[in-house]
This record gives C-alpha cells, structure tokens and sequence, in this order.
C-alpha cells in the first residue's frame, strides 16, 4: 500500500469526485483511465496531454510504472514522477489500474469483492476506499501534545 499522506489522499478524493461528476473516462485510454484521471490531478495536464506523453513508451500503466526510470527527462518519465511523488509505487499504480489491491478489496463497504478495473462506479469506490485507509493510516501516526492543547486553551478561556 502507499505511504499515506494528504496530497495523495487529497489526489484520490478529488478524482473520484471529478469522476462522479462526469470526467471523460475510457479504461484503454491512457488519459482517461484510471491512473489517467489521477494523472489528471496530480500534474494538472488535459488527457490528450497525458496520452501524447503515454506514446513515447510502450504498453499499459503497469509496464510503464515498472520501466520508470527517476533520472529521465523523457516525458512518459516526468508523468510516472509525478505519481511516485504523491507516495506510489509501480506497484500501486498497477493495483490502482486494475483495482487490485487486496487491502482496499477488505475494505470495501459491504465486505470484500472484486471490482471491475474499466467501471466508473467501481472506479470511485475504489478510490475514496484507498483514501479512506491512507487517512486512518495518517491519522495514526500524528502525535497531539495534548496538555499544551489543555493549556492554550485554559488560556483563552482566561482571557475572555
């Protein structure tokens, strides 16, 4: 699973959302699929610019994330870049493509099934369910001082 932070959280919420509200979605599409649509997101590019970038490699998101080369400056590079900056792994974005990864599968309201990797609805769901787990995951290891927050606030309360 990835490293849990916000911008990628933030990533899989906003895409779900766009996708529910009716982005252009086309599994085979490099800019329109799943990792397509998050690309969307996180590199702030048009799908036709995604798919342009896409060409100059060959195969699916799952070969490309694995031929991910870091110190490239080729466009295809710079795409899956931007992916492994927000905390994912090829493997990640292979599980992303095909909704595969069975941490999420477990999670899933109404309990472990699989989900079609080229369906919007499952698309979504799969989606805002890896966010929800990477945000409990964060959750976690944030460390709150509460006596200074009892404090502060005991403070204020003087105040007033």
């Amino acid at each position: 699973m990835a490293h849990p932070n916000i911008a990628l959280i933030e990533a899989l919420r906003e895409t779900a959302n766009r996708l529910e509200a009716g982005a252009h979605y086309a599994w085979g599409h490099h800019g329109s699929c799943n990792c397509g649509n998050l690309l969307q997101v996180v590199a702030q590019l048009e799908s036709k610019e995604i798919l342009q970038y896409a060409r100059s490699g060959t195969g699916e998101w799952t070969e490309l994330a694995f031929d991910f080369c870091p110190v490239s400056d080729a466009p295809l590079d710079l795409l899956i870049s931007k992916l492994a900056g927000i905390g994912l792994t090829p493997s990640d974005i292979h599980c992303i493509e095909y909704l595969e990864d069975k941490t999420v599968l477990q999670q899933l309201p109404g309990g472990f099934r699989w989900l079609s990797r080229n369906n919007r609805e499952d698309v979504i769901l799969y989606m805002r369910t890896m966010a929800d787990i990477l945000e409990d995951k964060l959750s976690h290891t944030i460390d709150v001082d509460y006596a200074s927050l009892l404090n502060a606030n005991r403070n204020i309360l003087q105040e007033v």
